[in-house]
Order: structure tokens, then sequence, then C-alpha cells
């Protein structure tokens, strides 16, 4: 089996090199099979649906490898070998404020919209890492396994994608009764032997498969007794065999000019279903078998859904700053910017940006150890998450308002700036007190893909229900409030009066 084990390269001095990002733009042609409108995808690093997103993801791989930078991005794993901070398991407040500068700073290079960047699974694995206690206690044998793989992964700063979500179909019915014809609808387990154990069915949602080096498979959402076929978890290479990605629209494939759609041409990561056609799984690659509590312990038992969630939220706040920056932006060059109405909503918006990113620090200042391992405010991580679900849709819908009609004046694409007439019209009516008309146009071109563009309803969607629906991240933040410290001072003030006198009230039956 093809693990896809990326070589430590080094430099003619001897010393290790930083993985950059030639090396990860040549590993994902590895024969993976990826299927688009009907036909299988020969090379995803050149294809015209995919090449740009692979191309962005080398971009953070360079972006770390760069000597100015590789110190502030990478730490030594030891003996010299420096691999991406998102692997480092924090010890202490400044290990993870020093993590986090390197994440955002990575978020940057996409402005926030690579939401499944390497950071995000790698931070999940991590946080599994740091309770890898958890695993010993299912099966010591699955603990090593995945001891192992995550040393595998983590050396060798593989770009990582999962797939924890079960295939919906019916939602008034289990995900293991379905029904007659429906057996194969869920990725299960249909054999066993000395060797691994073989998997059918599909997954979803693999965002940024297309570019990753390996697949963590798995379920995280909870599974009932008789659902035991359901409950595993394991790791695979992009390019195992009879492992299928279905891929959505590219939207990449419809960029057809970076000045028209320079988002979607760049950063459109991909969303795909995973369909796994009897794909064996050797035993080293397995890490949890037949135990459908552990599927929700492997999670929520280790940190694993903690710092996946703490990496969401830190590239949201780069995301939310450049959307502020961008309705900034809209606002100077239609000539808005000093309309008070308009000052107090970018002030609103400026608020609501800085409250996401003052709750990264909060988490951070609010966090705690957990043995050996520092960790984020688990309590404001998912009231981050809950006030962010609720407000990207708003911020979303104030900067469309913020421009108006503007952003349905653009010319129809870049080619109308090369007839030389029409540019001439272009610049009689795309005026700005602030710009060139030929750069209002670029500027609002760059809006409309963050705020109304296909590619902009995906993100909608993304930011909305990534980390599930909002009854979920609420429940979250139920369950990890601590209820008694707030109910104690009410109690505390009751117990400090009397209550009024009343006959029979105290002993009055309900």
């Amino acid at each position: 089996m093809n693990t896809a084990i990326l070589s430590r390269s080094v430099t003619a001095s001897g010393a290790p090199q930083v993985k950059d990002g030639a090396r990860h733009a040549e590993s994902v042609r590895d024969g993976r099979s990826v299927y688009l409108d009907g036909k299988l995808i020969g090379d995803v690093a050149v294809d015209p649906a995919y090449r740009h997103a692979v191309a962005s993801a080398a971009a953070l791989y360079d972006y770390q490898a760069d000597p100015n930078n590789v110190e502030r991005m990478t730490f030594d794993l030891g003996g010299g070998h420096r691999i991406s901070r998102a692997w480092q398991l924090p010890k202490s407040y400044a290990d993870l404020v020093e993590r986090r500068k390197a994440l955002v700073e990575w978020a940057e290079v996409s402005c926030g919209f690579l939401g499944r960047s390497p950071d995000h699974v790698a931070s999940s694995m991590c946080g599994m890492m740091m309770g890898i206690e958890v695993f010993d206690r299912h099966d010591e044998k699955r603990a090593r396994a995945f001891r192992d793989w995550f040393d595998h992964a983590r050396r060798n700063d593989l770009f990582l994608t999962y797939v924890i979500n079960n295939v919906q179909g019916d939602r008034s019915k289990a995900f293991g009764s379905q029904g007659k014809g429906a057996e194969d609808m869920v990725a299960h387990i249909v054999d066993e032997d000395s060797s691994g154990i073989t998997i059918r069915g599909a997954k979803l949602f693999a965002t940024s498969a297309i570019m990753a080096n390996e697949i963590f498979v798995s379920s995280g959402q909870p599974l009932k007794r008789g659902e035991e076929n359901l409950a595993f978890s394991c790791a695979l290479p992009m390019n195992a065999k009879g492992m299928k990605l279905l891929s959505r629209k590219s939207f990449e494939a419809h960029a057809h000019d970076e000045f028209d759609n320079p988002l979607s041409y760049r950063f459109d990561e991909n969303d795909a279903l995973v369909f796994f056609d009897d794909v064996k799984v050797p035993w080293e690659r397995v890490f949890l078998l037949r135990d459908t509590d552990m599927c929700r312990a492997q999670l929520h038992d280790t940190p694993a859904h903690i710092y996946q969630n703490y990496q969401a939220q830190i590239r949201l706040s780069v995301k939310l700053r450049f959307l502020i920056g961008l309705a900034h932006g809209i606002a100077r060059t239609i000539g808005t910017i000093n309309f008070p109405p308009v000052v107090d909503t970018l002030g609103k918006l400026a608020s609501q940006a800085a409250l996401i990113e003052g709750m990264v620090y909060g988490m951070e200042a609010g966090g705690s150890m957990r043995g050996e391992y520092f960790l984020p405010s688990t309590h404001l991580l998912y009231a981050s998450q809950v006030q962010s679900q609720e407000m990207y849709p708003q911020i979303i819908s104030t900067i469309r308002e913020l421009a108006g009609g503007a952003l349905l004046m653009l010319p129809s694409s870049v080619n109308d700036f090369a007839d030389s007439d029409l540019a001439r019209i272009i610049s009689l009516t795309q005026i700005s007190p602030a710009m060139s008309g030929k750069d209002r146009v670029k500027l609002l071109k760059l809006a409309w893909d963050a705020v109304g563009s296909e590619f902009a309803s995906r993100h909608l969607q993304y930011e909305m229900f990534y980390a599930g629906a909002q009854y979920v991240t609420r429940g979250h933040s139920y369950r990890t409030y601590d209820w008694n410290k707030a109910s104690n001072m009410a109690e505390r003030l009751m117990s400090n009066y009397p209550s009024p006198v009343s006959a029979g009230l105290d002993t009055q039956e309900n």
C-alpha cells in the first residue's frame, strides 16, 4: 500500500529543509481518483479545475519555508528537523500564543478563505495526541497505531483532511437504518481479517481533499447501539485503492480570469463526497474499532474538538478582518465614507470583527493545563462559535448593503478593457473619488467574489455550518458553561435576606 511518505530533503550542507511548495505540489500528483463532470481527473496539480487551489496550498508551505519566516512559522521537532507550528503541542500559555501567531500568518496568505488549510486537521490530530490516554483505554494496539501514524504525519508535515460526517439520507432515520437499498450509503466495515478492515460506503465533507496528502476517516456524529460497523477511525493516503472523490462543481474552473474572480480563481479549496469502494485499511492505520461511544470520545474526551475549532476561530478572525477592510474600501471607493450612517455601520462591523479576535485572545488567557499540555478555554471557544455563526451572514449582508447597486453595474469581464471604446465608457462611468475607474472595478469585482458570487455563497454556507447547526454549537456552549458559578451568586444573595412569612407556603404540596 502506498502511504505517500514524503522524503526528508536536505540542503547541500546537510541541514534539513522545511517543507516547501514544490514538495507539496509534487506530493499530490499521486494518481488519486477525483471525478468531476463525469470524468476522472488525471492530475489535480495541473487540471484547470484545481491547479490554482493546489498552488495556493503550496504557497502556504513556501511561506513557512521562506528564510525570513521559518523561525516564526516552524519549530524544531528534534535534531534540527523543522515542521509547521500547526503540529506544535503547546505546554504553556506562551507556546499557545506563539503557535497562534503562526496560524494567523498562514490565514493571512489566503485572507482566511482556505477554511480547511493544513493547520485545521493537524490541530485536531494534535488534540487527539494530547489525550492519547483515551485511545489507550479503548485499545492499546489501536492507540499505538495512532501514535505511529501521528508521528509519520507530523514528521513529514503532511496536509491532512478528514471526513467525519455521514451521508444524511433520510434524516428521520438513524444512519444505520436507512432501509433496503441503502446498506452502502454510509461508510461501514464489511470485512475484517488478519491484515486489517475493509470499508464500503460514503462520507462527507472532504473539504480540501483535492490538495491534501492523507485523509482521516471517522464519525463525529452520534452513533447508537447496533451501528458498531459504522464506528471506526482510520487514515488513508489520498491515492488509496478503491477510494473515489466525487467533487462538487469547481468554481475555479469557471473563474477564467483572476481580475474578474480573484478569490475563486485562487482559493476554491473544493468539497467532495468520498466513496470507499471496498477499501482495505491495514491494522497500522486503524485507530478505533466498533465502539460507538469512542467515536464521540476521540473528539470530546480529548482536546481534539477544542483545538480544531480554536484554529477555525483564528482563521475566521483573519477572514473577518479582510471583509471589514473590504467594506471600508467600498465606502471610500463609492464616496460614502463620511456619511454618518455609513460610519455608524462601519463602526459596528469593526466591533464584530474585534469581538472574535478578542475572544481568541480570551481563550488563550483563560486557558488551563491538561496534564503537560496547555488548552484554550473551552467555553470561550464555543461562545465564540455561537457568535460567529450568527455574525458571519450579518456581516455579509451589511457589506452588500454598503455597496448597493455598485456591485451590479460592473463590466462583464476583463476583456471589456481590451476594446478602446468600451474602456473609454468604463472610465467615464466607473468614477471614484479615491481611485481610477479601472481600480474601482478591480475592488468591486473582489467585493462581489467575497460576498455575492457562487463562491461567496459556498463560504456563507460553510461558515454557518462547518461546526454543525447552531443548536449544536449552542449545546456545546450550554454543556461547558460553569452554571454553578453563575447560580451561586443568586443563591448567596437570596440567603442573605428572609422570605416572606406566609401560612402554609413552606409545607404546601406542589
